[in-house]
Order: C-alpha cells, then sequence, then structure tokens
C-alpha cells in the first residue's frame, strides 16, 4: 500500500535525521559515479504578473532499494496574495517493481532543506576558517535556513542580509529574531561584500547582484539561486577572478548557473571546475589558505532528492515498525 506523508509529520521525521550528512554522502556518491540523474525537466512560466518555474529532478542510485521523481516549483510573486512561493512533492518508487511506496506530500520544505544542508556542504570545505560576517542575499524561506543550517558548520554568529525591500528586511528579522545571529539589514550589496568573508546568494535574480569589483581577497560566495539557464546572481567575471570554482554538477553547469554563463561568456574554462562530490573527498580541491576567493555554484541534483526522501521514508518506517 502505498503511503502519503504530509508536512507536518514529514517534520516531526527530519528532527531524528541529519541531513547534511546524507547530502554530503549524496554528493560524493554522484562524483563516484553511482548515480543515474537523467537531465532536468522545466517549465518556465514568463508572464509578467505570474513569474514562476516548475523543475522535474528524478534518479536513483544504483543497485538501491529505490527511485525518486521531484516536481518543485517556485512562483515568486505569490507571496503578495498570501501564498508560499514554492511548493511541490517527492514520489519515491520501489526500484525492483516500480511500485509507489511513498509519496511525501512536502509543499517543497524537503527541496528547501536539502537545498540548504548543501550550502552548509559548501561552507564546511571552503569557507574561510575565520569568518567573520556571514552574508545572505534574499529574504525568503531559503535565506532564513541558509543562515540556521550554517550554525553547524561555522561559529560566526554576526550577519547582513540584503532584500530588495524593508518590508522583507523587517520580517527577516522579526522571522530570525531566535536565531541566535546579530542580524543587519540592508538594499545596498556593497554593505554586504564590505564586510562579509562568506556569502550566500539565494535570490531568483535574472540580473547579477555581485559584481567583480565587489569580491575580495579572501571571499567565498555560494550561489545557489542560478537554477535555469536565464537566472544569474554573479557577474561571470567573478568566476575568472576564483582561486577555486566547485559546481555540484558538471553536467548541469552546461546549461544552467553561474558557471554556465561564465563558460558561455568565455570567462571560464570547464577544465577549471572541481564538481562537490570530489572537493569533499580530495583536500587538495579544498580551500588552501584564508587569502584565495572561492566560489560554489549550486543547481541543485536529483540526488540530494533521493537521498533526502529515502532518509524521510525509512525514518518513517523505523518509527512505524
Amino acid at each position: 500500500m502505498t503511503r502519503i506523508l504530509k508536512l507536518n509529520e514529514i517534520k516531526k521525521i527530519l528532527e531524528g535525521i541529519d541531513p547534511i550528512k546524507i547530502i554530503e554522502e549524496g554528493f560524493i556518491a554522484y562524483s563516484q559515479g553511482k548515480v543515474v540523474v537523467p537531465p532536468i525537466g522545466e517549465m518556465i512560466f514568463d508572464d509578467p504578473k505570474h513569474p514562476g518555474d516548475c523543475h522535474i529532478k528524478y534518479g536513483f542510485i544504483k543497485n538501491d532499494e529505490y527511485y525518486v521523481v521531484k516536481i518543485a516549483q517556485g512562483f515568486y510573486n505569490n507571496p503578495k496574495v498570501g501564498l508560499p512561493s514554492t511548493n511541490g512533492l517527492n514520489i519515491l518508487f520501489n526500484q525492483k517493481n516500480g511500485a509507489i511506496e511513498c509519496i511525501l506530500l512536502d509543499e517543497g520544505y524537503l527541496t528547501d532543506v536539502r537545498t540548504a544542508s548543501a550550502g552548509a556542504i559548501a561552507a564546511k570545505y571552503m569557507a574561510p576558517k575565520n569568518v567573520n560576517r556571514i552574508g545572505i542575499f534574499g529574504t525568503g524561506l531559503q535565506g532564513k535556513m541558509q543562515l540556521q543550517f550554517l550554525k553547524s558548520v561555522v561559529d560566526c554568529r554576526k550577519a547582513s542580509i540584503w532584500g530588495r525591500g524593508k518590508e522583507q528586511l523587517k520580517k527577516y528579522q522579526d522571522d530570525m529574531a531566535s536565531s541566535e545571529f546579530e542580524i543587519e539589514t540592508t538594499m545596498n550589496s556593497n554593505d554586504i561584500t564590505n564586510s562579509c568573508n562568506l556569502i550566500v546568494t539565494c535570490t531568483p535574480s535574472k540580473l547579477p547582484l555581485i559584481n567583480a569589483d565587489q569580491v575580495l581577497k579572501g571571499m567565498h560566495i555560494t550561489a545557489m539561486g542560478s537554477d535555469t539557464s536565464e537566472k544569474q546572481e554573479l557577474e561571470s567575471k567573478i568566476l575568472q577572478k576564483s582561486d577555486r570554482v566547485v559546481v555540484d554538477s558538471l553536467s548541469q553547469a552546461g546549461t544552467r548557473g553561474e558557471c554556465f554563463h561564465a563558460i558561455r561568456n568565455g570567462d571560464i574554462k570547464k577544465d577549471r571546475i572541481i564538481e562537490l562530490g570530489n572537493m569533499i573527498t580530495d583536500k587538495n580541491f579544498q580551500r588552501a589558505n584564508d587569502d584565495e576567493i572561492t566560489i560554489v555554484d549550486l543547481t541543485g541534483v536529483a540526488v540530494q532528492d533521493i537521498q533526502i526522501s529515502k532518509a524521510v521514508y525509512e525514518g518513517y518506517l523505523s518509527l512505524n515498525k
């Protein structure tokens, strides 16, 4: 019988799971060629009044019990009418016979968890040893979750948040009042780049938010908003200026993300890019000192959805023996 898990139950199960650990294991398996991930399916809705996109990511780990199909969508004007900007679900199938084992009606939350986990993994290996202040571009749920997940890998508890409006920034600060972080807000990107040496960008921007001349020695940037070919958060010359450039998926870097723009513009060659799973397992690919400029470009890989879906389902089975 197919199990159906709703968001409240999923959140309870997640309390007993270390998502950063399982997502890290997934990236390693992916870079070792143990995961089958077909090209992303996507629909882009360019209606100016209702801009949005829908992504279908799917795949399986070889010789595993399951395969996963994930549908996630973002409609960025939804908050104006009282609706969440993201939604979605994950479907877990039996790899041996195709039976639907579990439908995870997570409303997009598992995508946020696995994305925030990836941000923490990026910082764990590539952020400077001494982080003086964390900068976040984006005031939505992902902007909040990135900061929360960074607590487990970075000691710094000072943060500056960039947003497009005072109302959004005020809400961010109110929502994060109990987060243990000392939070400042700004609408000027220079305030972030002049004071923060660990920066995370998590917006749906189609125009660069950070220019190359704003990037200083010793800075690390994790960019995760550019999950389609139309989106871009970093001027592509930033990647040319960087000492190390890491992506979650080399194959996806050819069609989306900051590396896609930089390769297309001739600012970087693909042979300079390191895949995240390989960086995790090889210290030679990790940050060497606090003076390096490093970039991690995350476009989201189906192995993350596989790992988080499996963990929740197996957690459910364990709790209901």
